[in-house]
């Protein structure tokens, strides 16, 4: 491959899809130059002997340089291929190579044919991560310097080997990752299904398959055809992520006990924060990270990616260099090639100690859905963000004020139980809705929400699913963020929660006292919104999302609990929104 024929935003170069920054220009970022030089199918022996796979792209040309490392349980042998698919996430190698990169991408252990079983970010894993980093700097063709790359599972993996704190790793970019894997598969005690099982369909399935699969005359012939530029350009807002909750349903390979054993680990054995799921919390083995990271997400990723960037800018800023960038709807995309620029300015200022313009000015920036541009702060939450109660109101209102006491009730019925033929409808609706009046001015919200539910329930546990939605003024609705929590694991780390949002473990069951009311604190996943005049701010709350009728965003649906239910909400129950501006005189 020539340099004229580099990804990239200039004339003559394959067009990359996504936002390339977080609007800014930068400045001394290294050209496209070099060929490319491909070495497939590297054996890199970690430390027990364990061979794992890699393939290698570099620059064609003589001298050292610094090298991106990309490693995940995916195919690597897919990750150039210009597939629309939520595991295609290292990047663009004919983005960096030309700029004067080494692009390796590796499969962990047990996946695209690395020895061992695959132990998903446990112990193991990470010091597997920390050797990869240190054999990649010891090659001829590297100057030494080290960085990581790619998103979702190549972004967990680069806080993984950032953990082991391998000598030669100089920076890292980890957008949408999950630094505690018990997020990405309970969401605070509800299992999120429909994702867990069609990842480990999808990621099983494929383990296994090698060359022959991923590389003959008829891949290469798709790769031409999805790398044709009007068929790419039609990949530009997918997101391949959500694209993953229908692998489980679709996925037609078999695949051996182990991963079955993980699945069941996962899904049955460890429902709780145990020690299963503390080997694999990242936050808890970053300790005091000097090395430069660079944050991000996408507003859309509320049940996967989305709260873990928070909680890794509370943990690292301060500490190490840290920068931050939020992108809305479609930011991110796949394959995954947006946010390329971007890193280019992050790894030439810390690998090729160049002065991009990367470090200058606030740290976070983030796009800010209904105003439609990028805002900067100091800070995460906004320090001028405060917090405004909004009470859910008996004639379903959501309004500062509260009116009237009293209770509003809903009926969960799970799908193992079914009426009786010829049963008249339900007496009770299955799930409640409170609406604001329709605003009178924009309304910015952008931070950490919560809400305060005051609430019964006949059941011997329940399932509290809470999702805030932007109603426009001809009803279209939008999704903004959700969260949730299983009544029985509703306690609290309450020396953590002094400092901000609730924490919630999901360590210890409480018993959960039939009809009485009990305040349970559910922390919605921070996001950023403005609500244009004329707009209503909407919020749902049911026990299960089940039912196709009812809200889960990125379509990820949570196994429903057993045990059917009446659940009465008080007025008293309040949600707290983060605003930052309001020309509403009612929301203040």
């Amino acid at each position: 491959m020539h340099a004229a024929t580099a990804a990239g935003t200039e004339a003559g170069q394959r067009r990359l899809n996504g936002p390339q920054t977080t609007g800014r220009d930068y400045r001394n970022l290294s050209e496209a130059r070099h060929a490319i030089r491909s070495e497939d199918d590297v054996a890199v022996a970690v430390r027990d002997g364990t061979p794992l796979m890699a393939d290698v792209h570099r620059p064609d040309a003589p001298g050292r340089f610094p090298a991106l490392l990309a490693a995940s349980c995916y195919p690597r042998q897919i990750q150039n291929s210009g597939a629309p698919l939520g595991f295609v996430e290292a990047g663009a190698s004919d983005f960096w190579v030309p700029r004067g990169y080494a692009h390796v991408i590796a499969n962990v252990r047990g996946t695209g044919g690395s020895g061992g079983t695959y132990p998903w970010l446990d112990a193991t894993e990470r010091r597997d991560l920390h050797d990869l980093v240190e054999w990649t700097a010891a090659q001829p063709w590297c100057d030494g310097r080290v960085g990581m790359i790619g998103i979702s599972y190549f972004a967990m993996t680069q806080l993984a080997a950032a953990a082991e704190r391998p000598a030669h790793l100089r920076a890292i970019f980890p957008v949408a990752g999950t630094a505690d894997v018990y997020e990405a598969v309970w969401h605070h005690g509800l299992l999120s299904e429909t994702f867990v099982n069609g990842w480990i369909a999808g990621v099983a399935g494929l383990a296994g398959k090698g060359d022959r699969l991923f590389r003959n005359r008829l891949v290469g012939l798709a790769e031409r055809v999805l790398r044709n530029e009007h068929v790419h350009a039609r990949f530009e807002h997918l997101n391949g992520e959500a694209a993953l909750s229908v692998l489980g349903g679709v996925m037609r390979m078999h695949y051996g006990a182990s991963w079955d054993e993980l699945w069941s680990a996962v899904t049955t054995e460890h429902p709780t924060h145990d020690a299963y799921w503390d080997e694999r919390d990242l936050l808890a083995h970053l300790g005091e990270l000097e090395i430069p990271v660079y944050l991000g997400c996408d507003w859309e990723n509320v049940p996967l990616h989305l709260p873990s960037t928070f909680a890794l800018w509370k943990a690292l800023a301060g500490r190490a260099p840290v920068r931050m960038g939020m992108l809305g709807r479609g930011g991110l995309t796949w394959p995954w090639e947006s946010l390329h620029v971007e890193a280019l300015a992050w790894f030439d200022h810390w690998l090729k100690d160049a002065d991009t313009g990367i470090m200058d000015g606030p740290p976070v920036r983030y796009w800010l859905p209904g105003a439609e541009e990028f805002r900067e702060d100091a800070d995460w939450p906004p320090a001028a963000s405060r917090h405004v109660a909004l009470a859910l109101r008996c004639d379903g209102a959501l309004a500062v004020e509260e009116g009237a006491a009293g209770e509003r009730v809903y009926a969960y019925v799970p799908p193992t139980i079914r009426r009786p033929k010829g049963a008249p409808e339900p007496a009770l609706p299955p799930s409640l809705t409170w609406e604001s009046a329709p605003l009178a001015g924009a309304v910015e919200v952008v931070g950490e929400l919560e809400l305060a539910l005051d609430a019964s329930t006949s059941a011997l546990d329940v399932a509290w699913i809470a999702t805030l939605q932007d109603v426009a003024p001809d009803d279209a609705v939008t999704d903004v963020t959700a969260g949730w929590l299983r009544a029985s694991l509703r306690a609290l780390d309450e020396e953590a929660s002094r400092s901000g949002a609730p924490v919630l473990p999901c360590r210890t069951a409480l018993p959960v006292p039939i009809g009485e009311v009990v305040r349970y604190r559910i922390p919605l996943v921070p996001n950023a919104r403005r609500f244009g005049a004329g707009h209503r701010i909407r919020l749902v709350l049911a026990s299960s999302d089940a039912d196709e009728s009812l809200p889960a965003i990125m379509g990820f649906r949570h196994a429903p609990l057993g045990d059917a239910a009446r659940n009465a909400v008080r007025s008293s129950s309040r949600l707290l929104l983060p605003v930052l501006a309001s020309e509403d005189p009612a929301i203040g």
